[in-house]
């Protein structure tokens, strides 16, 4: 009973803050993710009203099903993206504009960082340092495609956005997978080559693989149903399925078999929709199906950010650190790339921009980082006070420059005016 009313909480704490922040026209996950933070450990939590907030971590992580399924739906959706017409004129340019703001992105932070390690050597080591330019490589697909869905962005900047975030985790799991195993071998003097090369790489064959697989026989079992209705819910259990086959792990001799649910989800979605003839119908009905889901995932993980961060200086010092050095290096290696590769001016300028928001991918990675012991401490915690500030702040600066690049287009008068009318029509009904 308690976790069902936590759930029931959360899901309306999003949905009023929404409210609460729709005079200041912010982002709905921004208003989700404070919604999160306030019936949080650190808040309303924090007073042990169980049922009403999360009092405690461990209750947040109790929920954690709920946020990989959500994210397993938006890699699913974020896969759609990848339509081979749409590949043919911006698949060379993303792929180009992906690996190297990422690569941009870890230099920037590891030249930083590494300053920081010089003037402060007792609070930053070398494989910490190593580790922290590897997550900056991450970008958060779920606050990119709330913001592009909630408001309904289209045009050059949000077709290249798209394919180069789901690019952005593949390229970010091989460098973190090489720099961590440099990291661990600088921390125990022991070379292992398996961990550093081997597995990264088989982790993205084994899950573009199974993507492709469940993507192949979801198309076939849909051409079973006449049902529009049938063949949606074949769809919603097939990315459950996938999913919860994503959990699986088991090692081969020495060689660790794994695989990460956002790219073989994303998978999934690439097949299906460019196999599928009603994939186009069905996916835009999947998405507004799983939108409660979605919020719910901002709500967990703002009540998951940690608030304590704060209370140590060399983690606040450090974390400014690493946020402006990430947001330079996503920034000059978004705009000098795609001025390489000939993209408009505008998708030049504001293309880095949409870069910053992170959240899920790099919180993985920190998880991974405890393996390091006690300077796994420190990593973790300057991530998570970084995904803190690029959380509520990302998705906003992502908005400004989608509409700064006029992929978002403002409501015309008439539109709103026939909306004003709507709303007026009811309230007098009700009064009556």
């Amino acid at each position: 009973m308690s976790t069902l009313l936590s759930i029931s909480i959360a899901l309306l704490a999003g949905l009023m803050m929404t409210r609460a922040f729709k005079p200041l026209k912010l982002p709905s996950v921004t208003a989700y993710l404070i919604a999160g933070v306030l019936i949080g450990p650190y808040c309303i939590g924090a007073f042990g009203f169980d049922g009403i907030g999360f009092t405690s971590a461990d209750a947040v992580h109790s929920l954690s099903l709920i946020s990989e399924v959500a994210l397993g739906f938006i890699a699913f959706s974020i896969g759609s993206e990848f339509r081979l017409s749409d590949l043919k004129k911006t698949g060379k340019q993303a792929t180009i504009i992906g690996i190297f703001q990422a690569l941009t992105a870890t230099l920037l932070v590891d030249l930083a960082l590494y300053a920081v390690h010089k003037a402060m050597p007792d609070k930053l080591t070398v494989p910490q340092l190593i580790t922290l330019g590897a997550i900056a490589t991450a970008t958060a697909p779920a606050a990119t495609l709330m913001v592009v869905r909630q408001y309904k962005a289209n045009g050059p900047l949000t077709k290249l956005l798209l394919p180069i975030v789901a690019l952005d985790d593949a390229v970010g799991l091989i460098v973190f997978a090489v720099s961590f195993g440099i990291a661990k071998t600088m921390v125990s003097g022991q070379l292992d080559m398996i961990s550093i090369l081997v597995n990264p790489l088989v982790e993205i064959v084994c899950s573009l693989g199974l993507g492709a697989v469940m993507g192949w026989l979801l198309t076939q079992l849909e051409k079973m149903f006449n049902s529009n209705t049938n063949r949606l819910n074949m769809t919603i259990a097939f990315v459950f399925l996938t999913v919860s086959l994503s959990m699986i792990d088991f090692k081969v001799g020495p060689v660790h078999i794994s695989f990460s649910s956002l790219l073989v989800c994303m998978m999934l979605g690439t097949v299906f929709c460019n196999i599928c003839p009603l994939s186009e119908d069905l996916m835009e009905k999947s998405d507004k199906w799983y939108s409660p889901l979605s919020a719910l995932f901002f709500v967990i993980s703002g009540a998951e950010l940690e608030l304590s961060v704060f209370g140590d200086w060399a983690i606040v010092v450090i974390g400014i650190v690493y946020i402006i050095a990430r947001s330079l290096g996503k920034y000059v290696g978004a705009f000098a790339s795609a001025k390489a590769t000939k993209c408009s001016p505008s998708i030049c300028k504001y293309l880095g921009i949409t870069l910053l928001p992170q959240a899920g991918v790099a919180l993985g990675m920190c998880t991974t980082a405890m393996q390091l012991g006690e300077q796994g401490n420190l990593i973790r915690n300057i991530t998570l006070f970084a995904v803190l500030i690029y959380e509520l702040f990302g998705p906003l600066m992502t908005r400004q420059a989608l509409m700064a690049a006029g992929d978002i287009k403002p409501k015309s008068k008439e539109v709103e005016e026939r909306r004003q009318i709507k709303l007026d029509a009811a309230k007098n009904k009700t009064e009556e």
